[in-house]
């Protein structure tokens, strides 16, 4: 199966090199470009890309509202979106991942670090790697925790619903907020990968969370998980 990738960035000169790396991998392709969030949008909804490599900073309509629209549309709930930073800890990596974002990725990542979060975020994985975890905690200490702006209703239910989550699942779900793989947890747990799979898939499906990055969210801004100064 072919990966369809769609290129949202404002420098074209990094569009074409996203794009030779893209196309040079037989199991993907590019099929399209956009220099804003807007065209973004309007390219994802027609050409139905399994994922969109997102710059959160462009002109005019930028990658955050651009997530935003793409999330929220029913007919583009299988598009997964990687979003593109400067550097990992950023102002914008907590409000892209709550609206929708499978993950993020600094730009100065090695060739094959981007590849593979292509796959990883089409394979309904999360991209969030123990430095970008690491840069999202970071984010929500410089915000006070719990800041005014995290109480949205999509928020607010999926954190009602920690009660409806068995004490593995809830376990699962601290070591998932900790930026543990599902290898690293099984071993921390005794218990096999495909396990943790199940408890972190029983977990989405109860938080109504989109992906393992959604899980991150939700464990720090319901509570479950309190971030610490190191």
């Amino acid at each position: 199966m072919t990966i369809r990738v769609l290129l949202a960035d404002d420098q074209a000169l990094l569009r074409s090199a996203f794009k030779v790396l893209v196309n040079s991998e037989p199991d993907m392709e590019v099929v399209g470009e956009a220099p804003d969030g807007a065209e973004a949008v309007a390219l994802a909804r027609a050409t139905r890309p399994d994922v969109v490599l997102m710059d959160i900073r462009m002109p005019g309509t930028d990658g955050l509202a651009a997530t935003r629209m793409i999330t929220a549309d029913p007919e583009l709930a299988d598009v997964r979106i990687v979003m593109l930073t400067t550097f990992e800890v950023d102002e914008y990596v907590v409000q892209s991942l709550r609206a929708g974002a499978s993950g993020f990725l600094g730009k100065g990542a090695e060739p094959e670090e981007l590849l593979g979060a292509i796959r990883i975020a089409h394979a309904g994985e999360a991209l969030l790697s123990p430095a970008a975890t690491k840069g999202l905690i970071a984010s929500f200490l410089a915000q006070g925790g719990q800041g005014a702006d995290t109480a949205d209703a999509g928020v607010g239910a999926r954190s009602e619903r920690l009660a409806a989550l068995t004490a593995r699942e809830r376990e699962v779900l601290v070591l998932v907020a900790g930026g543990l793989s599902n290898d690293e947890i099984a071993e921390r747990l005794d218990v096999s990968p495909l396990t943790v799979k199940t408890h972190v898939n029983r977990a989405m499906a109860k938080l109504g969370a989109r992906d393992r990055a959604q899980l991150v969210v939700t464990a720090y801004e319901s509570g479950l998980v309190r971030p610490r100064v190191e």
